[in-house]
């Protein structure tokens, strides 16, 4: 079984570029900075950026060329590709790109006004639809009484 799944969260590094394919289909580029953190050996702590490459297809790409701007904060859910292509010199370019499936829109306006993580959902099951956790009280559940080892399907 293989498994290709990506997901990040980061800041755009340029505004999206959306395009139109010959049939019609919406496409948008841009790319995505993350950062990660690490002691080095001198016990001093570091910080490493990674740049990513995203493609976003159809009614999302619209969404991000609209909403999406240089710096502001992204979560992004897809799988890596690899492209390839024949640069003016003849040499064969390759690109790793993330073909977004998924993406939660960071908050406007460089807060999250109102309360919530202030993430706005998109993804193809629930295009155009603004995704706010509510506030709600769970019931309390005695973990003892509701799983059994049995129960578990591993």
């Amino acid at each position: 079984m293989n498994f290709n799944k990506a997901f990040i969260l980061g800041n755009l590094t340029r505004d999206p570029e959306l395009r139109q394919t010959p049939s019609g289909q919406s496409v948008a580029t841009f790319g995505v900075a993350t950062n990660s953190f690490f002691t080095d050996r001198a016990g001093q702590r570091q910080q490493k950026a990674e740049f990513h490459n995203v493609v976003v297809w159809g009614k999302q790409a619209e969404v991000a060329s609209k909403f999406l701007k240089k710096g502001g904060l992204v979560f992004i859910e897809g799988r890596m590709q690899t492209r390839s292509w024949q640069d003016n010199q003849g040499q064969t370019r390759r690109v790793m790109e993330i073909i977004c499936e998924r993406m939660q829109l960071g908050p406007r306006g460089g807060g999250s006004e109102g309360g919530g993580s202030g993430f706005r959902q998109e993804s193809p099951s629930h295009e155009g639809v603004d995704f706010e956790p509510k506030e709600e009280t769970l019931p309390e559940i005695d973990i003892e009484d509701e799983i059994r080892a049995e129960d578990i399907p591993f």
